[in-house]
């Protein structure tokens, strides 16, 4: 059974920095894709970032890129997402998930196409809230 537990959220000023972690378990961590959502209050969840774990091939929404790193630790079975000069509009409970990656897509792709099937999920585990002060 798939089973991922994020953490890392917390409180922190406009400027600073925070990073969440994502500990799997329960699957070949080699063989998966894993993301990162939000959803800030009143807004739908939104895909952050994907990394896919055999090749570190990775993925930003625009509004992240240059401020956020996604990383994983094989030897921990963990996914790291570096939230560097955050803004109050990163405010949001953040997810993770994963996804097996298909040996039919391309390896360029395949952060895109495993965050479209993550997206389409409508089971979530606990997240873990971020909120930027201003």
């Amino acid at each position: 059974e798939v089973q991922l537990q994020a953490s890392g959220g917390g409180l922190v000023q406009a400027g600073g920095s925070l990073r969440l972690s994502c500990a799997a378990s329960g699957f070949t961590f080699d063989d998966y894709a894993i993301g990162w959502f939000r959803q800030a209050p009143g807004k739908e969840r939104e895909g952050v970032s994907c990394i896919s774990i055999s090749d570190g091939g990775t993925y930003y929404v625009e509004s992240v890129k240059g401020r956020f790193t996604i990383s994983s630790d094989n030897a921990k079975n963990t996914v790291y997402l570096q939230m560097n000069s955050l803004k109050p509009e990163d405010t949001a409970v953040y997810y993770c998930a994963a996804v097996p990656v298909s040996a039919d897509w391309e390896p360029n792709l395949a952060p895109i196409q495993a965050m479209v099937l993550m997206a389409a999920r409508n089971s979530w585990g606990k997240g873990t809230l971020v909120t930027v002060s201003s």
